[in-house]
């Protein structure tokens, strides 16, 4: 009888599944908003894992961009984050940056063999499209022990055309030891251990000269002044479209490695899971601590990077304990000192008029907000 062998279907590493470092790369899973959502000052708003900060005279706006079939066809993505100028700043000042950013999780940065003589090279490749042309900044940072920075950067040609982008770097970039020596080492944990900045805007408190030629630097430079870089916030015409990230070891660009979509929001939950409370939804089991404090336990889909801490609703009856024949209203929750990384006791204790021990239902009784978040700051 003959047999045929099955290779395990994801083995981390180059050759296997989970090649690509970054989660949600093919920009499938949008859990925050997808219409267009103006970029913070610092934090998460629309794409998962995909985090941005603003902090010019300017302003720009974070959107999903559904792909026609002949933009799928090129790029061999469905999906792509859209960022828009929305108010121009064309004199940049010296403490003025914006720009979105990937933070990888430490222990995912194990295959990089950081802070040994056998560290890795790298490769970076994204699809991009803008109607700007010329060069744009891109950095990546290596933190923990010492911290280092690797200011390099990414050219669009042609205005409004998709265009694939390869970025390889060593761990030696610029005849440097830094990465290979023990200060260059990642920690093996749950805190951010590497980052990629896609520059919008780069002051002069953020620059330094590199002559051009990629260095790693112990000094925060995220762009090599003697490069000219293209001002995002330059008119309110200017658009950026990124789709289709994969970083992996190796000095080349693989093939995009797709992820079944069950895969890839479960890798997306275990930073920030939201619940689907839309109006007349059922959330949780609970009961009454005592008359005037009620709990009830949510228990994530999957474990979450650290204890996630709560964004709620609170408008007016948001939510709503049925019991006893009884219904009892409340406008928003807190979460508990008890919350750990697979579940949450979320309480009220300001609206709440019950019987110690009664139990029932909590429930949405409108469209309510309730979002757990462990995102790598």
């Amino acid at each position: 009888m003959s047999q045929t062998k099955v290779e395990a279907p994801f083995v981390e590493g180059v050759g296997g599944g989970f090649k690509n470092v970054i989660i949600n790369g093919d920009m499938q899973i949008w859990k925050r908003a997808t219409s267009a959502t103006t970029i913070p000052s610092s934090g998460y708003s629309t794409v998962d894992r995909f985090a941005f900060s603003e902090g010019s005279g300017g302003a720009a706006t974070s959107e999903i961009d559904v792909l026609s079939v002949a933009d799928q066809a090129t790029t061999g993505q469905a999906r792509a984050l859209e960022l828009n100028c929305t108010s121009a700043d064309t004199s940049i000042a010296a403490g003025d940056r914006s720009y979105m950013v990937y933070n990888i999780e430490a222990q995912d940065c194990r295959r990089f063999l950081y802070g040994t003589s056998a560290a890795k090279t790298l490769t970076l490749s994204f699809w991009v499209k803008s109607n700007l042309t010329g060069n744009f900044p891109l950095t990546v940072k290596k933190d923990d022990n010492t911290v280092y920075y690797l200011p390099l950067s990414y050219s669009i040609s042609s205005a409004n055309t998709w265009e694939k982008k390869t970025i390889t770097w060593t761990p030696t970039e610029g005849s440097t030891s830094l990465i290979t020596a023990s200060a260059g080492a990642i920690n093996n944990d749950n805190g951010r251990g590497f980052q990629i900045f896609w520059g919008l805007m780069w002051g002069s408190n953020y620059t330094g000269s590199q002559s051009g030629t990629p260095t790693w630097t112990s000094t925060a430079d995220f762009a090599d002044s003697d490069i000219t870089f293209v001002n995002f916030y330059s008119s309110t015409s200017n658009n950026l479209y990124i789709t289709g990230v994969q970083l992996e070891v190796g000095d080349a660009a693989s093939d995009f490695e797709h992820l079944p979509h069950d895969v890839q929001l479960h890798r997306c939950q275990r930073y920030f899971y939201k619940m689907d409370t839309v109006a007349a939804s059922y959330i949780a089991l609970g009961n009454y601590y005592s008359a005037d404090t009620l709990y009830a336990m949510i228990h994530f889909p999957v474990t979450m990077r650290t204890e996630p801490t709560l964004t709620s609703s609170n408008a007016t009856n948001s939510f709503t304990f049925y019991k006893a024949s009884a219904a009892d209203h409340m406008d928003d929750l807190s979460i508990s000192g008890s919350a750990n990384s697979q579940r949450a006791l979320v309480f009220n204790q300001s609206d709440v008029s019950g019987t110690a021990a009664h139990a029932g239902s909590l429930y949405a009784a409108q469209d309510s907000i309730l979002e757990f978040s462990a995102e790598i700051g």
